[in-house]
């Protein structure tokens, strides 16, 4: 009977440390448009008037997470971005986004777009 218990505590020790799944681009896309993260920051990071580059090369998981868990609710209105408590958007879900950020391709040299080469910017 004691080996029975022994074995039941076991297997629910190993149930509950099954290891974590590993960070998903596509599960990070989808939650990334899930979550509306592209409404300031570009479907692809991309940036936007309101929203900053988040790629390519974003932060690490663990940075992107404490951003969006700490971030400053008190900056002005164009600067504000809400939090998101670990309820919201889990550890998980963040290594997903960054997983899907880092599979952004840098935008290409103007130059190498016929249409653009040699033009220059003016304001």
């Amino acid at each position: 009977m004691t080996r029975i218990v022994y074995l039941a505590i076991a297997f629910s020790v190993f149930a509950v440390a099954a290891p974590a799944q590993e960070p998903s681009a596509k599960r990070g896309r989808e939650i990334y448009m899930k979550t509306g993260c592209y409404t300031c920051h570009g479907t692809v990071g991309q940036g936007t008037s309101v929203g900053l580059k988040l790629a390519p090369d974003p932060l690490p998981a663990e940075a992107i997470a404490n951003f969006i868990r700490n971030t400053d609710t008190t900056a002005p209105s164009y600067a504000a971005m809400p939090t998101y408590s670990a309820d919201v958007l889990s550890d998980a879900e963040v290594a997903d986004i960054a997983a899907f950020l880092a599979t952004v391709p840098p935008s290409k040299d103007p130059d190498t777009i016929p249409a653009l080469k040699g033009l220059t910017a003016t304001r």
